[in-house]
């Protein structure tokens, strides 16, 4: 399977278990910290991947430690993006002075950019069921660490539309941490110097909720993308399309009518951030070894949880490297690296 095809997380577990580089495990295993301390194990000695098929008090299993070694990142991004994005940034070299066999030389730039972006579905297999009254407890989320304040969403994709005033982007994927107060409600560790921090801010400005989906899963390539540093004018949703290799399938949600969702996610919490409500979010263990302080947050709140009807829940573990965001950073250096120059044209 070519690496860039694939559209969602089960293809890329398929391909894991084809390889031998995937786990299944069909004991009983606690969300609190009993997951974490497995997969803090396992990484600890260069292992697979993990799927968890029996969580204790839980219906949906959960996979871990997918992107644990640089091999398993490689298999899900490959090289041909970085390849894409090295000779864009060489275009400014390369066309001066401009002529048209240079011109006629990349167009194979042209046909691959003509490529990326999205396309709506009517059938979506993330609408395939709903989790009754949006109950946010109904998830396996994990507690990594014994002061962790709560159990978190570890790698939520979180997709956020605001009214373009600030001058960014109007809408914003992120992965910022999730931590499940209750049932109806979880909090939002959103950065207020970030894409959705601005958009937050100019809907509590009009006094309006801003549209939020959380998606747990689907395409590989929307993980490295929420994660990716990229300036405020660059969507990070093209990025996922660039990584995939193909549009991004998108669908219309009823719960939320205004933003839509990624067809291929394996959950899509779709709700609201109402203005000016803060809640204290925290302790959380974090990368460098030591728990962050509790402070007051956004809160979230699930309208509708659609998911598949044999839905994973992916999660990771945040904690001293080296972790799975130690590789999926070092791609993502090596993937970005070639635009720096654009910025700092000094740069060897």
């Amino acid at each position: 399977m070519n690496h860039l095809r694939f559209t969602n997380l089960r293809q890329f577990l398929d391909a894991l278990r084809a390889r031998g580089d995937l786990v299944e495990i069909d004991a009983e295993v606690d969300a609190r910290l009993e997951i974490s301390e497995i997969h803090r194990r396992v990484i600890a000695g260069n292992g697979p991947a993990l799927l968890f098929r029996n969580v204790k008090g839980k219906k949906f299993p959960v996979a871990c430690n997918m992107f644990g070694t640089r091999e398993r990142v490689d298999l899900a991004f490959g090289d041909e993006a970085k390849q894409f994005v090295r000779r864009v940034a060489a275009l400014p070299e390369e066309l001066l002075p401009p002529s048209v066999r240079k011109i006629w030389g990349l167009r194979d730039l042209g046909f691959r950019a003509a490529g990326i972006g999205f396309k709506t579905v009517r059938r979506a297999p993330v609408l395939e069921r709903q989790i009754p009254g949006a109950d946010l407890t109904q998830l396996p989320a994990t507690t990594s660490w014994v002061k962790d304040g709560g159990p978190f969403l570890t790698l939520p994709l979180v997709h956020s539309r605001g009214n373009g005033s600030h001058g960014g982007k109007p809408e914003n994927l992120g992965m910022y941490r999730v931590q499940i107060h209750e049932a109806g409600e979880a909090g939002m560790h959103f950065q207020i110097g970030k894409g959705a921090g601005f958009q937050l801010h100019e809907a509590e400005k009009a006094g309006t909720p801003l549209p939020v989906n959380v998606y747990l899963g689907g395409p590989p390539a929307m993980i490295l993308s929420a994660i990716a540093p990229l300036p405020e004018n660059v969507p990070e949703l093209l990025l996922a399309s660039l990584l995939q290799g193909q549009r991004l399938a998108r669908c219309k949600v009823p719960a939320q009518p205004d933003l839509g969702a990624i067809a291929e996610a394996e959950f899509c919490l779709a709700g609201f951030i109402p203005p000016g409500v803060r809640r204290p979010e925290g302790p959380f263990g974090d990368h460098y070894g030591y728990y962050s302080w509790v402070h007051d947050f956004p809160v979230f709140r699930p309208k509708a949880i659609y998911h598949r009807k044999d839905a994973i829940y992916p999660c990771t573990v945040v904690g001293k490297p080296r972790q799975e965001d130690f590789y999926l950073g070092d791609y993502l250096t090596e993937l970005l690296s070639p635009l720096f120059r654009s910025r700092v044209v000094e740069l060897r």
